[in-house]
């Protein structure tokens, strides 16, 4: 348990998209979805889908969204048996990750907090890679691993800039027992590395944010700090939902997904509503691999929204908005509409969600760490132009 996190529990997912054989076209949805935003242009056809996972209606924390791969981190993730695994490069800072220019006074504290301190030889950047492809393994199947006898390649400049690929070696029948092993029991990923001798590739997942669940009115409210990777597959990959948490999975291109968004087919919290649309600047994968690579060695910007119940919407200020607080801890309520409420700010950096299923992205100031702005604004007059 990370002590510097007072009310949450730390994650890890991955934003898993893949190339696809036959290009998109997203002339009609931009035509259907008027609010993707009036300031840019339609998109060439995107060449790649995003993975989401539907989760059980069953589920304590966010029931029948549709959210990235991922979940909490679990002691197993920090063992030091991955000394063993990673033996080739525990002798390179963070086990050869490409290092971070973020000064560490000023990255989010699940990063920065010494991991040695709290008895794990494992840096939290690495542990929380593994916990996003264990879960990813868990809830879809998905084995980003690559063989160990491969090790010798994957810290060149050379796989870097390649999209990943994934490895055929092992029986399906095998993987599958595995599979059920590791969803028993996280300590069973470690002794499948062990077994198949692979390695977690840590190394095919980029840096792409840090979401906090924000305060809300329950008192048994589930609350989470998660990192949020990237990762880039040069083919869709064969996906099975694991029957417990996860229900469904989807793959399709960011517009698509917020499409069906906007059509009430599919819902999608504001982190995932935020980064697809993130997305929707590349519509190339190889472009979107080329930014989060070279991205995420800037670090990133700790994000803990503040809720303001306004009369007529919530809103979800963001870091550097005019009404953005010093202590973002805490939830705000007030008489003014929204109208009222964008005349009283300078600086926007915030989703206003007028239902659930109708939100928009306000923003004109320029993202912290070479992070790109969102192509999800509405068309209102108040918006900000990207």
């Amino acid at each position: 348990m990370n002590s510097a996190l007072k009310h949450w529990k730390e994650a890890a997912t991955v934003i898993l998209a893949a190339g696809s054989k036959y290009k998109r076209s997203v002339e009609s949805l931009w035509r259907e979805t008027p609010a993707f935003g009036s300031s840019s242009k339609p998109k060439p056809g995107f060449d790649y889908e995003v993975l989401l996972l539907k989760r059980s209606g069953k589920s304590g924390f966010m029931p029948n969204a549709y959210v990235f791969p991922g979940g909490l981190v679990e002691p197993s993730d920090f063992s030091n048996e991955w000394l063993e695994v990673f033996k080739a490069f525990t002798h390179l800072p963070k086990f050869g990750i490409a290092t971070v220019k973020q000064p560490q006074e000023t990255r989010p504290p699940m990063f920065s907090t010494d991991r040695k301190q709290l008895g794990s030889p494992i840096p939290g950047d690495v542990a929380f890679r593994i916990c996003a492809v264990r879960e990813t393994f868990e809830e879809a199947g998905v084995l980003l691993v690559v063989p160990k006898n491969q090790a010798n390649t994957l810290d060149t400049e050379e796989h870097d800039k390649a999209l990943t690929g994934l490895s055929d070696r092992w029986d399906k029948t095998l993987i599958a027992k595995w599979r059920s092993l590791v969803l028993e029991n996280s300590s069973n990923f470690i002794q499948m590395c062990k077994e198949l001798e692979c390695l977690p590739n840590i190394w095919a997942l980029h840096e792409w944010g840090n979401w906090l669940t924000p305060r809300s009115t329950s008192q048994k409210q589930r609350r989470y700090d998660t990192a949020f990777y990237m990762c880039c597959l040069k083919d869709k990959p064969e996906t099975l939902q694991d029957q417990r948490e996860i229900q469904l999975y989807k793959w399709s291109t960011p517009p698509e997904i917020l499409h069906s968004y906007r059509e009430r087919d599919l819902w999608i919290a504001p982190p995932q509503f935020y980064d697809i649309g993130r997305m929707l600047n590349f519509s190339s994968l190889s472009d979107l691999h080329d930014f989060a690579r070279r991205r995420s060695t800037e670090g990133c910007e700790r994000c803990l929204p503040v809720i303001i119940r306004t009369s007529d919407c919530h809103i979800s200020l963001l870091p550097g908005d005019s009404l953005y607080p010093e202590e973002p801890d805490r939830s705000v309520s007030t008489e003014k509409s929204l109208e009222e409420v964008q005349k009283d700010s300078r600086d926007l950096h915030r989703i206003v969600m007028r239902d659930p299923y109708e939100s928009s992205v306000y923003i004109n100031i320029t993202p912290k760490y070479k992070h790109l702005a969102p192509l999800t604004t509405s068309e209102s007059k108040q918006d900000s132009k990207l």
